[in-house]
């Protein structure tokens, strides 16, 4: 097996489970490097497998494309592969992205060094999501001839739409949710996305749009000086002090990406997929946010009344950490490279259309600030030259689908590409919803596109096991 031997750890006969999932823990040696014919150094992938529905004598392979965290996470937020399962016999394979959760090249160094760091690109991860493929359908007796059906959300969504572009001939189809594969510049104008999370919010209120609107400035004046931030520290009990600007700056970051979260997660019933949250959490939260006529304090303690919702729905934190965004699992830190070099995806506000602090596109002072963190400069049309960008006529067998109310759908494929490059629109989606498991609370339009995905994956396998029964 080119010496990529499968490494069974103590692990492997102890059955995890989340929620109702239940699969086994494996490790498997990749290259870091794939495309050099030099030696270079192996590194140890995480992958998660399911076999209790497998028709052992070539049943399809369902497998999820990991994305930027701890595979564990994906695995418990991804139940449409475990509930379609049973219907169509299936293995099913979470992959681990390298540098991601456990599977970490190079260790503790990994994140030390561009000669380190610079393996952590798309490229890699789906070199070595076919590696582990042609290595199961080898080892697993029955596997040989089993289709392969790629999933993922969000940039998984986006590696599964690339991987059946890429590698037709390992995998018969992907269903791409939330995949914004046109989120790069001279794609996607960088304001739409702010755009499409205030509607959110829009729809519930316009005086909550507001509160956040006029946060901002309120900030601003509050913040002037060490008073002003000590008030602030102890109105929100921020875990840390506020004592510079900078750390205004970070405050206020960490509320872009709450606001942003918020719409992601704004699913019909509770989830806990980046924080607990109840069910539509934003309705639940602008019912807090309701006077934007207040002064500057009174009207942060207003929106801290609506923080509340985001980072303490459980009433178990003691403070509110601004350096933790969403649940641990997720990884900063390689995102934030991936994003310094070829997932480079500009974004704009102007507080009108949207209710975010005014920020302008900068991508001098993007360049700058990645060089100054990873020693990298990014490569922004480096994803569209590899990938095709809107010119992906000549792809197959994938469906995009893309809730509404997911920011993510600005840069999404909305459109019917061809007869077997589908646009799937769910009106009352938020991030990747037909990826989770079925739900009481479920739209109509969630439960109509699980069942058209659920039909071009049976398509994608019979057309496969008509072509290997030839």
């Amino acid at each position: 097996m080119d010496g990529r031997i499968l490494f069974l750890l103590t692990l492997l006969f102890i059955i995890s489970s989340c929620h109702s999932y239940k699969y086994r823990t494996y490790f498997y040696k990749q290259k870091v490097d794939h495309f050099s014919f030099a030696d270079r150094d192996s590194y140890i992938q995480r992958y998660l497998i399911s076999d209790e529905h497998w028709n052992r004598n070539g049943g399809p392979i369902f497998f999820y494309a990991g994305n930027e965290g701890d595979i564990t996470l994906f695995a418990e937020n991804t139940g449409f592969m475990w509930d379609i399962a049973p219907e169509f016999n299936a293995m099913v394979v979470f992959a681990e992205h390298r540098y991601y959760g456990v599977s970490l090249p190079y260790g503790n160094k990994s994140f030390t060094a561009p000669k380190y760091t610079g393996y952590l690109t798309s490229e890699q991860a789906l070199a070595d999501y076919v590696e582990l493929i042609v290595y199961l359908k080898s080892a697993i007796h029955g596997a040989e001839k089993s289709a392969v059906i790629a999933f993922g959300g969000s940039y998984g969504g986006m590696l599964a739409a690339w991987f059946r572009m890429k590698y037709p001939h390992i995998i018969q189809g992907a269903v791409a949710a939330s995949a914004p594969i046109l989120q790069f510049t001279d794609l996607t104008p960088c304001n739409k996305f702010g755009q499409v999370v205030t509607a959110d919010y829009a729809r519930e209120s316009s005086k909550c749009v507001e509160v956040i609107r006029k946060s901002w400035a309120a900030i601003n004046a509050v913040t002037t000086d060490e008073g002003g931030m000590g008030w602030l520290t102890n109105a929100w009990k921020l875990c840390q002090p506020l004592k510079a600007q900078e750390d205004v700056k970070n405050l206020k970051d960490y509320l872009t990406n709450v606001w942003t979260n918020l719409a992601m997660a704004d699913y019909p019933y509770p989830a806990d997929f980046l924080a607990p949250l109840p069910a539509n959490p934003i309705k639940v939260l602008c019912t807090q946010l309701t006077d934007p006529g207040h002064e500057p304090k009174a009207l942060l303690q207003e929106l801290f009344s609506g923080l509340a919702v985001y980072f303490n729905f459980t009433g178990k934190a003691k403070c509110m950490n601004v350096d933790q965004q969403a649940d641990v699992r997720l990884d900063d830190r390689g995102w934030d490279f991936q994003a310094c070099t070829e997932m480079v995806m500009p974004f704009c506000y102007d507080g009108i259309d949207d209710f975010f602090e005014p920020s302008p596109w900068d991508f001098k002072a993007y360049a700058e600030n990645c060089h100054q963190s990873w020693g990298v400069y990014p490569r922004p049309l480096m994803a569209p030259k590899i990938y095709g960008g809107k010119d992906i006529s000549a792809a197959s067998n994938i469906v995009f689908s893309n809730g509404l109310l997911d920011p993510w759908s600005t840069g999404g494929i909305m459109w019917n590409v061809s007869d077997s490059v589908v646009s799937v629109i769910i009106p009352e989606g938020a991030h990747h919803l037909d990826l989770r498991g079925s739900n009481p609370s479920d739209p109509q339009s969630v439960i109509d596109a699980r069942m058209l995905e659920r039909a071009f994956i049976k398509i994608w396998i019979e057309s496969h096991v008509s072509k290997k029964s030839a």
